[in-house]
């Protein structure tokens, strides 16, 4: 049974299966892989009951998770059900769900359980837990990624159609790269953190993964939202909604790292794989451009040996002051040391977090988005627990920055090594930049056209709605908004560079209109075999912007399409009829600037 979101969702349509049944077939894998340690509770058919019973009555159609199973990483709360973040001592039996889960229930979606995870989601390896390591759903030798493991291994493994799990230092995206799944690791307050229990507040959310793009939208379309009990919950912006998620189209520019700031420890599969894909990525078209990855290496740094340590001992307290027995040695040792900063070390940290900030924000400026490893290489059960910190502190070289950066990131299988174990890269972005990076997942998925999970479904076709940098807006001017012209500061001054130098296409007139100063042209559509080619330059301005700029222009002028020599259409100035009542017909010069110099 394929239990892909698209696939599931039609069947349920079709009537061809039932909740029930699907959850049959899950309970029988969830005995299968038993060893692999990846529930601490799974729900009873006895309480999934009022789960099914409300379905009975509902239709499929009206509820857009209808039957849909997904687990729950066991810091985050499920009405009824204890949560327990992996330590026995610390479990509560919670009266409401979270803000998240509740939402997507509410959709029809059905809770398979709660999953194993790093103790007090504290490390990248999946091995910290009472309930036992969670095992690599492709080798159970190797670790699965922390600390949403038990998350990702069930999507994996076919126990769940998604799943929800939480990102401080990258455990929303390590598990992913190891279990052939896409990580969405969404911008800080986009997903409520209300009946999460985080690691470290001002940074921690709440993750999912899927099998493949257009199921993590969907499943992020339900799940996202404002609320109000949530300090750090944000609103969406437009630009970041759910109607910005397709396939990406045309020119995408990737910033990725000098073979200097690369680290694979040692791992000459996992190298071999990166490369590949970046031939594949640049093969398709794609630009690839080296950056300067520093700071974010610095960056990573200060999440574990700076200052933030602090929240984590704030997440378990007051535990680990009354009984520290309760926790994993491995677990102690970390949060213990948050009981050791001072107020000065954490304005020190945030200075230099700030600086390493800036930088960090020039790098991204300077493309679409990052693209990295999101691993720089796997390691078994038995490597990990040989050296439990010093591995998991390489683990997040890829990945500890982004939540101190404020930034989003979405992991995408890319591959296989040479002994069938999954690798993945990871994209990033600004903060609300969601939507794009699942539409550039979404165009390396279908580029690439690799199985999903372990089980080894068929690649799946996934949406092909175009979608492009809505971040920017290009603008065509054709006067005094020409570079060296009086108006040309309302572009520059908003940020705005010039694209091109280029001519319409030859289907217009140009006047000289009355009045001034300044001096400027309107641009109108000549009757038909009447016109000519006017020069323009081509403006791209901050989508943020655009309105303010818009809102400047003073009539006759205005806003619209206008076509270019090469066939394209852009925003650009257009002309009412009636501001031409004594305008100059200037369309011979067939330049606003050449009628100057005529002048």
């Amino acid at each position: 049974m394929n239990l892909s979101l698209t696939t599931l969702r039609a069947a349920y349509l079709a009537g061809t299966t039932t909740p029930r049944e699907v959850f049959g077939v899950i309970a029988q894998r969830c005995e299968q892989y038993r060893d692999h340690n990846i529930w601490i509770y799974p729900l009873s058919m006895v309480e999934l009951e009022p789960y099914f019973q409300r379905l009975e009555s509902a239709s499929a159609q009206d509820l857009p998770l209808y039957g849909i199973p997904f687990a729950i990483k066991d810091n985050i709360d499920l009405a009824g059900v204890p949560t327990t973040a992996a330590c026995e001592s610390f479990a509560y039996t919670p009266e409401s769900s979270a803000f998240v889960v509740q939402r997507l229930i509410d959709a029809g979606a059905i809770p398979v359980g709660k999953a194993n995870l790093d103790q007090f989601a504290t490390g990248l390896v999946g091995t910290r837990s009472p309930w036992g390591a969670c095992r690599n759903s492709f080798d159970a030798s190797m670790i699965s990624g922390g600390s949403s493991a038990g998350s990702a291994v069930s999507v994996a493994l076919g126990m769940a159609t998604f799943s929800l799990g939480t990102d401080t230092a990258g455990s929303g995206r390590v598990p992913a790269c190891f279990n052939n799944l896409v990580g969405v690791k969404p911008s800080i307050g986009l997903l409520s953190a209300s009946g999460m229990l985080p690691a470290c507040r001002s940074l921690d959310c709440i993750t999912i993964f899927a099998l493949q793009c257009d199921d993590a939208n969907a499943i992020l379309t339900v799940a996202e939202g404002e609320d109000a009990a949530d300090a750090y919950s944000r609103a969406n912006p437009f630009a970041n909604s759910t109607r910005h998620y397709g396939q990406w189209q045309g020119p995408l520019r990737m910033g990725v790292l000098a073979a200097d700031q690369l680290a694979f420890f040692g791992h000459e599969d996992y190298a071999a794989c990166y490369q590949k894909a970046l031939d594949a990525i640049a093969e398709s078209g794609v630009e690839l451009v080296e950056v300067d990855f520093a700071p974010f290496i610095e960056a990573a740094r200060l999440l574990y040996e700076g200052p933030w340590v602090a929240e984590r001992y704030i997440a378990t307290s007051p535990l680990i002051q009354e009984r520290p027995e309760a926790l994993l040695d491995v677990t102690r040792t970390i949060i213990s040391a948050g009981d050791k900063g001072s107020a000065v070390d954490a304005f020190k940290a945030q200075y230099r977090l700030k600086a390493l900030r800036k930088a960090a924000t020039a790098v991204l400026a300077s493309v679409d988005c990052l693209l990295t490893p999101t691993a720089g290489r796997p390691y078994s059960i038995d490597e990990v627990n040989a050296e439990p910190i010093k591995l998991n502190s390489n683990l997040g070289y890829y990945t500890n920055y982004m939540n101190l950066f404020d930034l989003a990131g979405v992991a995408v299988p890319t591959g296989f090594t040479e002994s069938g174990f999954p690798f993945g890269l990871t994209l990033v972005g600004e903060a609300f930049s969601d939507r794009r990076l699942l539409s550039v997942a979404n165009r390396i998925q279908q580029l690439l056209k690799l199985p999903l999970g372990k089980l080894q479904s068929d690649y799946q076709a996934l949406s092909s709605v175009p979608v492009n940098n809505s971040q920017r807006i290009a603008v065509a001017v054709c006067g005094a908004h020409l570079q060296g012209q009086p108006l040309n500061w309302q572009l520059t001054e908003r940020g705005g560079y010039l694209l091109s130098q280029t001519m319409s296409s030859p289907d217009y007139k140009l006047y000289a209109l009355a009045g001034g100063p300044p001096f400027r042209p309107g641009m109108v559509i000549a009757p038909q075999g009447e016109g000519c080619a006017i020069e323009v330059e081509v403006w791209s301005v901050p989508a943020s912007e655009f309105g303010s700029f818009v809102a400047g222009i003073p009539a006759p002028l205005g806003i619209g399409k206008v076509s270019l020599q090469d066939g394209s259409q852009v925003s650009g100035f257009i002309c009412e009829a009636s501001g031409l009542a004594g305008a100059e017909d200037i369309s011979h010069f067939g330049s606003w600037r050449q009628y100057l110099a005529a002048k």
